[in-house]
C-alpha cells in the first residue's frame, strides 16, 4: 500500500510546463481527463507468492535501494510502500517509484520483471534520474495495464512498437526522458487511449499518418520538445481531441486542418516549428477553444474576426507573417498587449500602433 500519497495522482502534475511557462492542462469540466484510480488494499497477511518473489527481484535489478526498504520478504507484500493489490486477490495492480534527494542508490534499468506481474493495472517510474536504459519488451505481457508513466528519468531508445498491443491503455506518458527514434504508428492501434505524452524527448521522424485514425474523441497528444521534422499528415485533419500541443518541433506545412468548427479542440499548441499556411482561412470552435500559440512559425494572412468570439486564456501569434488591422474585441486587446502580436510583417491596430 502507500503511504501518505495516492496512485490517483491529478493529472495536472503529470502535464509538464514548457520552457515558456504555459503548461496543457485537462479541461475544467465533467469530462475532464484524470488518472485512473486504483482501488487500494486494506492491510492483509495475505500475498501473492509469485507477484512478492517478482517484487523482490524488481528490488534487486534496482540496487536494492532505500526507497524499497518496505519489500521485505518477511512481511506481506500487499503491506509495502509503494504499490497496491487488489483488495479481494491480493495480486498487485499498481507500482509507482518515485525517487527524492534523499534516495540517492536508486539506479538501474527498468527491470525486465515487471512484465511478471500479470494484473498490473499501473506502473509508474517518475524522476528517477538513475534509471537508465531502454522499455523493456516484458511490458508487453501486461494485458491489464491501464496507464504507464515513465518520466524525467535517463531512460533512452525507441518509443517501442509493441505498446499498441496493450489494448486496455488510457495514459501513456513517457515525457522528459531520451528516447530517440520515431514515433510508432502501431500506437493508434490502442482503443482506448485518452492521453499521449511524448513531450521533451529526443524523437525525430515525421508524425504517424495513423495517428488520423484515432478513434475519436481521440487522445490528448502531446509532443513538445523534440526533433521531429516534415509536414503534418493531412489525415491529422479527422483528429478530434481536446488537447494537441506539436510546439518546438521542424515541422513544415501546413496546419489549418487540425483546426474546425465542429471540433472539441480546447488547446492548440504549434510555436516555434516552420509552418506556413493561410491564418486568414482558419474556422475555429468558438465554444471550445481556449488556448491559441503559433509564435515563431512563417504563419501569413489577416487575424479572422472569429478570433473576437473566443474566450482565450492563452493566445500569442507573435514572429510570424501575418498583415492587416487586428480585429477589435473580445479579449484581443483586453487580455494581450502588444508582445502577443510583435514581430509580423505588417500587423497594426491596438495594442499594435495605428493602421496607415
Amino acid at each position: 500500500m502507500f503511504t501518505g500519497a495516492t496512485v490517483a495522482l491529478s493529472l495536472i502534475s503529470l502535464l509538464l510546463l514548457s520552457p515558456l511557462g504555459f503548461g496543457f492542462s485537462p479541461p475544467q469540466s465533467s469530462e475532464s481527463l484524470s488518472v485512473i484510480p486504483i482501488t487500494p488494499t486494506t492491510p492483509s497477511n495475505k500475498c501473492n507468492k509469485q507477484d512478492k518473489q517478482v517484487l523482490l527481484q524488481i528490488k534487486k535489478a534496482l540496487n536494492n535501494p532505500y526507497l524499497l526498504s518496505s519489500w521485505d520478504p518477511k512481511t506481506a507484500c500487499c503491506e509495502w510502500n509503494n504499490l497496491m493489490c487488489d483488495e479481494i486477490t491480493d495480486r498487485v495492480i499498481s507500482i509507482s517509484i518515485r525517487d527524492s534527494p534523499e534516495y540517492t542508490n536508486f539506479k538501474g534499468n527498468i527491470p525486465a520483471a515487471v512484465g511478471d506481474l500479470p494484473y498490473l493495472e499501473s506502473l509508474s517510474f517518475d524522476n528517477l534520474p538513475y534509471l537508465t536504459g531502454p522499455i523493456p519488451p516484458t511490458i508487453a505481457k501486461l494485458k491489464n495495464l491501464k496507464q504507464i508513466f515513465i518520466e524525467k528519468t535517463n531512460v533512452s531508445g525507441p518509443v517501442p512498437p509493441f505498446l499498441g498491443q496493450l489494448k486496455n491503455l488510457l495514459l501513456l506518458h513517457f515525457s522528459g526522458n531520451y528516447l530517440s527514434g520515431s514515433i510508432p504508428s502501431e500506437l493508434s492501434q490502442l482503443p482506448k487511449l485518452q492521453s499521449l505524452k511524448l513531450d521533451g524527448n529526443k524523437l525525430t521522424g515525421t508524425l504517424p499518418a495513423s495517428f488520423g485514425y484515432f478513434k475519436n474523441p481521440a487522445p490528448f497528444i502531446i509532443l513538445s520538445r523534440n526533433q521531429l521534422s516534415g509536414n503534418i499528415p493531412t489525415s491529422w485533419g479527422q483528429i478530434d481531441s481536446e488537447q494537441i500541443d506539436l510546439s518546438r518541433n521542424k515541422l513544415v506545412g501546413d496546419a489549418s486542418f487540425l483546426f474546425g468548427s465542429k471540433k472539441r479542440l480546447q488547446r492548440i499548441d504549434i510555436s516555434r516549428n516552420l509552418l506556413s499556411f493561410d491564418f486568414s482561412k482558419v474556422e475555429f470552435p468558438i465554444k471550445s477553444l481556449v488556448w491559441l500559440d503559433i509564435n515563431h512559425n512563417n504563419i501569413y494572412g489577416k487575424l479572422p474576426v472569429a478570433l473576437t468570439k473566443l474566450d482565450l486564456q492563452r493566445f500569442n501569434v507573435s514572429y510570424n507573417k501575418l498583415c492587416g488591422q487586428i480585429p477589435q474585441g473580445g479579449r484581443l486587446q483586453s487580455e494581450y498587449d502588444k508582445y502577443a502580436y510583435l514581430h509580423n510583417k505588417c500587423l497594426c491596430g491596438a495594442p499594435l500602433p495605428k493602421c496607415k
